[in-house]
């Protein structure tokens, strides 16, 4: 049976990465893409070596920018069941899934803030 009904999950949450929710008819299966991950995915488009990590605004952002590719990246992990998916029916989405899709990440949006001066390494 096909995942419907997908959408991200906006509320107040304690997983430091992107959490998609989605139906399995009545039973809801839950996604979750961690913001390494996300900051892997970015940088592997971005090329600009800074190592600067994501935060949630910016990868709930980039989730939404890019929710369709998610929603396929999901939905093929999940149709290949237990064998490849030990938390079945939560889907846990790296980035060798991502990888292996071939979808591109749509970063055109992405803004990225200034590190407060304390983030910043000292010589």
């Amino acid at each position: 049976m096909a995942l419907t009904k997908f959408r991200i999950d906006e509320q107040p949450h304690a997983m430091d990465g992107l959490r998609l929710l989605a139906q399995e008819g009545t039973r809801e299966v839950e996604a979750f893409v961690s913001r390494k991950v996300m900051d892997v995915w970015a940088e592997s488009i971005e090329h600009s070596g800074g190592r600067q990590s994501l935060f949630r605004k910016q990868y709930s952002a980039l989730g939404k920018r890019n929710f369709a590719a998610l929603e396929r990246i999901v939905s093929a992990k999940y149709q290949r069941g237990t064998a490849f998916n030990r938390q079945h029916p939560f889907v846990e989405v790296l980035f060798s899934d991502i990888a292996e899709s071939g979808e591109t990440l749509n970063l055109s949006e992405l803004v990225r803030e200034p590190l407060p001066p304390a983030f910043h390494r000292r010589a």
